[in-house]
């Protein structure tokens, strides 16, 4: 069957190529009438619109926005921060008029989705700059915001006041007594270790200005931490392996860089009998969904996900339309205090 075309409907309706086209991108051109017959021609002979690669080259514009997320879009929906995040974008940039894509940094068939996917601009979500994706991307010169990651000069970002919150999160336990404080972070390669330079020199933007705020705090009290890693960007089996060697000799509290972790943390004590918060106290950050479900109901630092992706797409669509944006904002947080922690036992 010979492929259908804007020609063929004009010769079918007895108009020029150009009047089926206005019928497509811009109907306030025709009679209501002469439309009606140009769309009823084109359904008649199966043609679904105009190709969106020759729309968006004639418009400049392709009504897409990518999006490259830290891990696999497949690992990012096991964590409902991540999850909160997406749609929170997603939902801005609708209304819009814009639609969604996420990206990933592997290539397959030599496509680099970064690279080689059509998009009016980009979201880059808790990345390093090394990330092969952000580098496709900034050497496109698109429009492009990072958010809770390394900002990239020029472009504007969104961050969380990491520092303030780790800080508070801190002082909690410290004014409940707590002395022997283990910090659960990634991309930090510690064993149960003290803090040092080499220690904390690999730790990523946002998990070193967590570090810093925690540190601050305990050291501002006179206390030195444990701090238990992985090289790597999630809960591996390093970081397991590391968490179940601390809980054989357990502090009585533990800082976690995000929910999951903590509740890692409290499964693994969990199961050798380490009661939460009786034995050990533990600390999240995030205020994901989970952390008011689980039991106990976890004492975590807040982040108010919706305003972080608002914010996100609201630089970005500014961006695009050439409108002027601030170059960072920074997003409050503050400490809910549940059930997961107390002062330690006396017998500790």
């Amino acid at each position: 069957m010979a492929r259908v075309t804007l020609q063929t409907i004009a010769e079918h309706v007895g108009v020029s190529r150009m009047t089926v086209s206005n019928a497509f991108s811009r109907p306030d051109q025709l009679s209501a009438d002469l439309r009606t017959r140009i769309m009823d021609a084109a359904q008649a002979l199966g043609y679904s619109g105009p190709d969106p690669a020759a729309r968006a080259l004639a418009s400049g514009r392709t009504g897409v926005v990518g999006m490259v997320l830290t891990n696999s879009p497949r690992d990012a929906f096991t964590d409902e921060v991540a999850v909160g995040f997406v749609r929170a974008v997603a939902g801005s940039l609708a209304d819009a008029g814009y639609s969604l894509v996420l990206l990933h940094s592997s290539s397959h068939d030599g496509v680099v989705p970064a690279r080689d996917v059509a998009m009016d601009g980009a979201i880059i979500y808790s990345c390093t700059p090394r990330t092969k994706a952000v580098t496709a991307l900034t050497a496109r010169r698109l429009p492009v915001v990072t958010v809770e990651g390394a900002p990239i000069p020029g472009m504007p970002s969104i961050s969380l006041d990491n520092s303030t919150g780790a800080h508070e999160a801190a002082q909690h336990l410290i004014d409940l007594g707590h002395s022997d404080i283990a910090l659960v972070v990634p991309t930090v390669d510690a064993d149960d270790e003290p803090p040092s330079e080499s220690v904390l020199a690999s730790a990523t933007s946002t998990t070193a200005e967590r570090l810093g705020g925690w540190i601050r705090a305990l050291t501002e009290s006179g206390i030195v931490p444990r701090i238990v890693g992985t090289p790597g960007l999630a809960i591996d089996e390093i970081l397991k392996t590391r968490i179940g060697r601390m809980l054989d000799a357990p502090p009585t509290a533990v800082l976690a860089w995000s929910d999951l972790a903590a509740l890692e943390v409290i499964e693994q004590a969990r199961a050798r009998g380490i009661r939460v918060p009786e034995d050990l106290s533990v600390v999240g950050f995030d205020d994901s969904p989970l952390a008011a479900r689980v039991s106990p109901a976890l004492t975590t630092v807040r982040q108010d996900i919706d305003a972080k992706g608002e914010a996100a797409a609201a630089a970005l669509l500014a961006m695009m339309r050439n409108e002027s944006t601030p170059g960072s904002q920074v997003l409050t947080t503050g400490l809910v205090i549940r059930e997961s922690t107390r002062s330690p036992s006396v017998d500790r």
